[in-house]
């Protein structure tokens, strides 16, 4: 740009220019304004740059100032001019700080911040009918955006025009069109949560601030001692729990631990002992030896007859310690989404055993973010033959 056009940005912009000591490419340094108001854009927290603030990172580049001087005289964060510089620059090899191949020009940046802005980039589930539909039959399935995201990934590696994150799903669902996307759905709840809307972040509940606890507690113990055997994730080791309901009604829940493949069977209207044991038997009798290593169960003296259990099945059973949930932690997230099919109250002698088969399968075929968007009846069959061939 020419230097009297400079001059005349600068002075619209409050800044002046004095004599400085000349450097290779600049004769002149910068005198930033006393107030971030001066350079045209309104101070604080998520401000857009304007014309003035680049045409001063132009020169402050010019003058050899690092990023984060620049962003200190515009009182911005120093995020914002790394990203304004790499997202604007001229680049001849590498986009390297420091590069002097790389060029920034502050007329060429504006011109592309307002082209940017008025062309806003549509939805992509707008513009791409087969991911708008898988999207929707998976939330049909009652799958979370979450796990939608992570199983099209898994699905679609190569493919970006079938991937999507979560966040676009969320926006999608609540945001979009008036929450347009919520509405294609067929199946009543099939979004989990229930709601019309999403909590902003302010308003959920403040989270437990002892970090120092993170990866020292009995659960993650537990967890490396489960997958550290020559290098490899074991399958076989089981939490168990009762979910109970009116009427001695009730259902064993069981999950394997490296997998989260699920077992569920329903009680005939009793929970003793030797009910229980009885049907947990039954349950788990016919699985190969490879997965039946040991179940962990709670203190509950529903389980009292659990050696009669064990001479059956070759699984021996470990308790928690007493009121210590979270000493089985995989089962607990189980039984919270068995409750999304099953609330609190229900009368499990009124629930028919295909019926509890068809739960127990939609569990299995569920992608799990923690799977890395695959199912737990995939990844237990990827355990199992790992297993075989190494054994």
């Amino acid at each position: 740009m020419s230097c009297f056009r400079l001059r005349k940005w600068l002075r619209q912009a409050g800044v002046m220019l004095k004599p400085g000591k000349p450097s290779r490419h600049a004769s002149s340094s910068v005198i930033l304004p006393p107030a971030a108001k001066s350079f045209g854009a309104a101070s604080g927290h998520g401000r857009r740059l304007q014309l003035a603030d680049r045409i001063l990172i132009e020169l402050g580049i010019a003058q050899g100032h690092s990023p984060g001087e620049i962003a200190s005289g515009l009182r911005v964060h120093r995020s914002t001019v790394f990203r304004e510089i790499a997202r604007h620059s001229l680049i001849a090899e590498d986009g390297r700080w420091g590069n002097h191949d790389a060029h920034y020009s502050a007329a060429l940046a504006q011109f592309w911040a307002d082209q940017a802005r008025a062309r806003p980039k549509a939805f992509k589930l707008e513009t791409l009918p087969l991911l708008r539909r898988m999207v929707v039959a998976m939330l049909d399935q009652k799958l979370s955006p979450q796990q939608v995201s992570v199983r099209l990934r898994r699905l679609f590696p190569d493919d970006k025009n079938m991937q999507i994150s979560h966040e676009t799903l969320y926006q999608a669902l609540y945001v979009q069109g008036a929450g347009a996307l919520r509405h294609e759905l067929k199946v009543e709840g099939a979004i989990r949560s229930g709601r019309k809307g999403r909590i902003p972040s302010s308003k959920l509940p403040a989270r437990n601030k002892r970090s120092w606890l993170d990866g020292h507690r009995l659960a993650d113990r537990e967890e490396m001692l489960a997958a550290e055997h020559a290098g490899r994730k074991i399958p076989g080791h089981w939490e168990g729990d009762l979910v109970v309901g009116p009427n001695n009604s009730g259902i064993i829940t069981l999950v394997e631990r490296a997998s989260r493949f699920t077992l569920l069977g329903r009680l005939p209207g009793t929970r003793d002992s030797t009910t229980v044991i009885d049907v947990l038997t039954t349950m788990v009798e016919d699985l190969p030896a490879a997965v039946k290593r040991s179940i962990t169960w709670d203190q509950g003296t529903e389980m009292a007859q659990h050696s009669r259990f064990t001479v059956a099945t070759g699984c021996p059973v470990f308790f928690c310690d007493p009121h210590s949930p979270w000493q089985r932690p995989t089962n607990e997230n189980l039984n919270g989404q068995l409750r999304w099919e099953y609330p609190k109250g229900t009368d499990f002698n009124h629930v028919t055993d295909d019926e509890l088969r068809t739960v127990q399968d939609m569990l299995n075929a569920r992608p799990r973010v923690i799977l890395d968007g695959a199912t737990p009846s995939e990844t237990l069959d990827e355990l199992i033959t790992t297993v075989a061939l190494t054994d």
